[in-house]
């Protein structure tokens, strides 16, 4: 692999993450159609940009990983050490898309590791990586883990030593919906709602609660039983829900970043 080929991977990975932003409408998350809200219009631009400031970083991960070939305690310290670079540029750049960093930085590694890789094999990859522990990792707790340690939450960490189980059902997910004949946005936003049904979401654990979460899971699979967003049945609890999240200010950041993570996966020309 070259760095054109790393390049190339970050902006899949960035393509993925800007592709989700597009989506409408998202229950609880920012939504493009919202544009005409100087506050909203603020907020998107923002996400936008800090988006595209992830390239870099993401590019050097790709890169670390080829160089160093192997899921190793070495290829983790380097990636924390990129990742909290990128941090802090994002952070420059508006903010934003730490979940998404987190799991779209070990899933171009492990696709770097090995260009061929499917889908599965790649999160099965970024498995191996995340086991080892970030010897570099600042030694106070993060707001996700300290909420994961009070709820007993998998977190982000947990998602990513399970291989990602989350993204995987997102990938299932958006075959079905585009086997049944949905659009591609309604297969996304299907795809996410999967991920929200069931993912213990340390940003709502954090804003909502134990029973926030329960609330915004029984949605998302109220709008999945109704026959998904693809149906007038569907559409509609999807609305009903999206309003109800907005009204409560709720946003489930946690089930958006997984979604990119798939997104991205489904881009590369190997899945």
């Amino acid at each position: 692999m070259t760095s054109r080929e790393d390049d190339a991977l970050a902006q899949a990975a960035v393509a993925a993450l800007t592709g989700q932003l597009a989506l409408a409408p998202k229950p609880g998350l920012p939504d493009p159609r919202d544009l005409d809200a100087r506050s909203t219009r603020r907020e998107h631009d923002s996400l936008r940009w800090s988006a595209r400031a992830l390239a870099p970083g993401l590019a050097a991960m790709a890169a670390s990983a080829r160089r160093t070939g192997e899921a190793s305690p070495v290829l983790r310290a380097e990636l924390g050490s990129i990742g909290r670079s990128t941090e802090h540029s994002v952070g420059l750049a508006g903010g934003g898309h730490k979940g998404a960093l987190w799991a779209l930085g070990l899933l171009v590694a492990a696709a770097a590791l090995d260009p061929r890789a499917k889908a599965r094999e790649i999160a099965a990859t970024a498995r191996k990586i995340a086991a080892f522990n970030d010897k570099g990792a600042p030694k106070r707790p993060s707001r996700g883990s300290s909420i994961s340690a009070k709820y007993g939450a998998a977190g982000a960490r947990g998602e990513a030593r399970a291989g990602f189980p989350h993204v995987r059902r997102a990938l299932d997910a958006l075959a079905t919906a585009r086997k049944a004949g949905a659009t591609e946005n309604q297969a996304r936003l299907d795809a996410l709602l999967t991920v929200m049904s069931t993912l213990q979401d340390t940003e709502l654990l954090y804003t909502a609660g134990p029973f926030g979460l329960r609330h915004v899971q029984a949605g998302a699979r109220g709008v999945l039983e109704a026959g998904g967003t693809a149906t007038g049945a569907g559409a509609e609890a999807l609305t009903a829900l999206d309003a109800d999240l907005y009204e409560r200010g709720w946003s489930p950041r946690g089930s958006a970043g997984l979604l990119a993570g798939a997104l991205f996966l489904d881009a590369l020309p190997t899945r």
